[in-house]
């Protein structure tokens, strides 16, 4: 009876998620088109063969970077450090032809970062590519040749910060006509420009966030969400968590409890009016049910645990259902299942390999990508533990920390200078 309703569920949330109105077989930034971790294609494979599914193709010299790449129109983006024809490593954002992996344009956004590169994965809209570099380098360019349309730098334009020293992380929203995105400075935490021309729409002034964290950017990314009735945009900084308007800049609420000092990175997990953040470095995870009355806002929370029951470090979580899934803990990628509206444990087991794991879903299973290179396809239960297949990718090199993206039935996995494309369609 359990294998059946969850058979039943599973079936029910494939139906809902396949195939949305304006799907286009793209993923055009960071964590898909809604920015929720699920691909909603179907007739992926039930299992992989033994070795992991077929390697179609890789694609090399995209340079050193933890960015994942983005997919649109019948082309690939991502970012990376790399050397330019003088031989100083500058960081770029490029552009690749899907069919034949030619490299279209490369286009400098800033100085390199030595740890590791750049984390950032471009966004693309309209013709527009946007991608911000580690040192606060915010660009717009013409996705047709990589033509610098604009420009801005959070610490100059915005008087930004980062919360602490692994820079900045964030990739870049674009809802309607607003660029928007989190330079973290005090008179900017937030800001909304124009997508097409870098003009200041509104900057967001918070204020007292209260005492948890530091201040300055987090390095999670905006996650747009109607709440209320009120469009808004919702993400971890150092301070914790917050949601401003997306019509006036204005902070409507916060979250402090859940902040720590360190890093602050998933990004939040938002249905109707309830928002879930979880961060690492002995802090925890928690649900807030946002609440308004008249003009009045306030995040009331419904649970709080601490770091021994859940923590995400990072490579984020995914709501499917009523269940919460991601690895836990810090440079940890334990398997765990939560309850969204309780925060109660469905299961929690052994991790599968080394290090954090970046999470997606697809066509009812779990893609658990692990910092050590293994690749694990899981069962979507939240009643029972079930790995379906695991495997380990031709290329490893570094830490895995790119998050997985399926698209048109193929699955993407970056190692550093290295992009593999693997075919995960079931014929």
């Amino acid at each position: 009876m359990r294998r059946l309703s969850w058979f039943l569920a599973t079936s029910l949330i494939g139906f809902l998620l396949a195939a949305p109105a304006g799907w286009s077989a793209d993923w055009p930034e960071f964590h898909g088109p809604n920015r929720d971790n699920i691909c909603p294609e179907t007739g992926l494979l039930d299992q992989w063969p033994e070795g992991g599914p077929k390697l179609l193709w890789k694609l090399e010299g995209l340079g050193r970077g933890y960015s994942t790449v983005s997919i649109a129109d019948g082309r690939i983006y991502t970012m990376g450090d790399r050397r330019n024809a003088d031989g100083r490593e500058r960081q770029y954002v490029m552009a690749f032809d899907l069919a034949s992996r030619k490299e279209l344009w490369a286009a400098e956004v800033g100085p390199p970062h030595s740890d590791g590169g750049p984390r950032c994965t471009p966004t693309v809209r309209d013709g527009k590519v946007y991608a911000i570099g580690t040192s606060g380098d915010l660009v717009c360019v013409s996705a047709a040749d990589g033509s610098l349309l604009w420009r801005k730098n959070f610490e100059r334009d915005f008087g930004g910060a980062m919360m602490s020293v692994w820079r900045f992380s964030e990739s870049p929203l674009v809802d309607g006509e607003k660029l928007v995105c989190t330079p973290g400075g005090p008179k900017a935490l937030l800001v909304a420009l124009n997508k097409d021309t870098g003009e200041t729409i509104w900057q967001c002034g918070p204020g007292d966030l209260g005492p948890a964290g530091t201040d300055g950017a987090g390095y999670a990314s905006i996650v747009p969400a109607e709440i209320h009735g009120v469009r808004q945009y919702v993400t971890l900084v150092g301070r914790g968590a917050v949601g401003v308007d997306a019509q006036s800049g204005k902070l409507l609420w916060n979250y402090n409890r859940v902040a720590n000092g360190v890093a602050n990175i998933t990004s939040p997990v938002i249905r109707d009016h309830h928002v879930f953040v979880t961060t690492s470095y002995r802090t925890g995870c928690a649900l807030v049910d946002v609440e308004r009355e008249g003009d009045r806002w306030n995040a009331r929370e419904v649970y709080f645990f601490d770091y021994r029951h859940f923590a995400n470090h990072h490579g984020g979580v995914v709501l499917v259902g009523d269940a919460i899934y991601g690895g836990d803990g810090q440079n940890q990628g334990t398997p765990t299942c939560l309850d969204f509206l309780t925060g109660k444990i469905n299961w929690k087991e052994k991790a599968l390999a080394r290090g954090s794991a970046a999470v997606l879903y697809a066509d009812g299973k779990l893609y658990f990508r692990y910092e050590s290179g293994l690749t694990a396809l899981i069962a979507a239960d939240p009643e029972e533990f079930r790995v379906i297949s695991t495997f380990t990718p031709e290329v490893v090199d570094g830490p895995a920390w790119p998050h997985p993206v399926i698209c048109d039935g193929k699955l993407y996995l970056r190692a550093h200078n290295v992009l593999m494309c693997y075919d995960v369609r079931d014929r």
